[in-house]
């Protein structure tokens, strides 16, 4: 099934909090969603879970709108804690699983199944205000999955994770989505964003500025040449279609492509005018574009 978000608008007062917010999250792909503090991530997830209303838009899954039948079956993990923390984890889970309409006994066993997945078996009997700030993220994950849903939705969930931690996790979500499960989450760790998702949305001011692969979001921000061109006169390159000079010293220039570019056309016109000792293709991590389209 697919989550749609659908031109979804809010304010607050004066303040646009979403603008015309659009994207999906399609079954088994892992989807990055990526904005500054107060750009409209949280916002929109809350709305996605029914929490908040948004003034226009709509939220579907599988194309039905998102009524409390619908939320039960997604799996939600908000920024802040959210857990109860003088309960312990293996109650606390076992609870929230019966809440979604688990059993009894499945519940308790799908919470010791996720403890034992996540790493946080040993603290079952465990209260969480108890555990470390890296635990408490683990409890809050099981909880998102302790039901089985049906598509997770999750605002930050490797803020404060050691690296062990964060490769847990990461397997986790890969393997709900090789179940089929749509995964979406935040997250301002762009580098493992980029390791993980099929695809990424970036955020700004409440608009989605860009969404689309990785591959095809990074090759968006146009692809980089360094030629290291001795004999090159100035304005070498001026005549190829589809390329920018962005800095050039030394015989030594850094070009930017356009999509229509053609770099082999690039290469032949360095050659043209004598020996061509560099010639490198740089394509912009996510943090660069990110940087870009946010400021």
């Amino acid at each position: 099934m697919t989550l749609e978000i659908d031109a979804l608008h809010k304010r607050y007062g004066r303040t646009v909090a979403l603008d015309g917010v659009s994207f999906d999250v399609r079954p088994g792909e892992i989807f990055g969603f990526v904005g500054s503090n107060g750009a409209g991530k949280t916002t929109t997830m809350r709305i996605a879970l029914g929490v908040l209303a948004a003034d226009a838009g709509e939220v579907r899954l599988a194309g039905r709108p998102v009524d409390l039948q619908v939320r039960r079956t997604i799996g939600y993990m908000p920024e802040e804690r959210g857990l109860y923390p003088k309960m312990k984890v293996g109650e606390q889970l076992a609870y929230l699983a019966e809440l979604h309409g688990l059993d009894r006994t499945t519940a308790q066993d799908a919470a010791a199944h996720w403890a034992t997945r996540l790493g946080i078996a040993e603290r079952l009997g465990s209260t969480v205000d108890a555990l470390s700030l890296g635990n408490q993220q683990r409890v809050q994950l099981a909880a998102a999955l302790v039901h089985d849903p049906a598509v997770l939705v999750l605002d930050e969930p490797f803020s404060g994770l050691d690296p062990v931690a964060v490769d847990v996790m990461s397997e986790v979500l890969r393997e709900k989505a090789r179940t089929g499960v749509p995964v979406l989450f935040s997250s301002h760790q762009l580098d493992l964003v980029q390791r993980l998702c099929d695809r990424v949305g970036i955020i700004a001011a409440g608009r989605m500025r860009t969404v689309g692969t990785v591959g095809e979001v990074r090759r968006s921000g146009g692809i980089r040449l360094e030629v290291h061109a001795p004999a090159a006169p100035p304005g070498w390159a001026d005549g190829v279609a589809g390329v920018r000079v962005e800095h050039a010293t030394g015989g030594r220039t850094t070009l930017v492509l356009d999509e229509h570019a053609d770099d082999q056309a690039v290469l032949a016109a360095a050659l043209a005018t004598g020996p061509v000792h560099g010639f490198t293709v740089h394509t912009p991590s996510l943090s660069d574009l990110y940087r870009e389209v946010v400021s």
